[in-house]
């Protein structure tokens, strides 16, 4: 009896980090018909025209305070579920992705699939808390300039 290809945990943990901006880990996981998948590629893709734009017409492009925290928050969000799948106990693993063997050993947790959720945090991280700083600093300068504006 041939059996059905098992999903790894190692290696969903790590397409979530490093090609989650393209969706890798849901095509993996979900197939191609899976349309969040085709979402993240679309939403980076903003965020980098956003990242272009402020090197083109720099900060003050007030469309590229909109796209690109786009980008950091997808890309924190893809660390976040490699994190997930990283942190997510094995049997829980094989229930969702390995029903037909539950005691597969691709739902296993490694050395790898630590590195994977190690790096995730500390990429995770940085981008979640510059998307943050960039938003909240153009919109505190963009209210002291209004505010400048009026009392003249």
């Amino acid at each position: 009896m041939h059996s059905p290809l098992q999903k790894n945990k190692t290696l969903a943990a790590w397409l979530a980090f490093i090609g989650g901006q393209l969706g890798l880990h849901r095509l993996y996981l979900y197939g191609w018909r899976d349309l969040w998948a085709w979402a993240h590629p679309v939403v980076a893709a903003l965020g980098w025209w956003g990242v272009e734009r402020v090197r083109m017409y720099g900060q003050d492009d007030h469309l590229a305070w909109v796209l690109v925290p786009l980008l950091g928050f997808t890309l924190a969000g893809t660390a976040l579920t490699g994190i997930y799948y990283g942190l997510m106990a094995p049997e829980k693993w094989n229930v969702i992705h390995n029903p037909a063997t539950p005691d597969a050993r691709a739902g296993n947790t490694n050395w790898l699939t630590i590195g994977a959720v190690v790096f995730a945090l500390l990429f995770g991280t940085i981008s979640l808390m510059s998307s943050i700083v960039f938003s909240f600093q153009r919109y505190f300068e963009y209210q002291v300039e209004e505010a400048r504006k009026i009392s003249q």
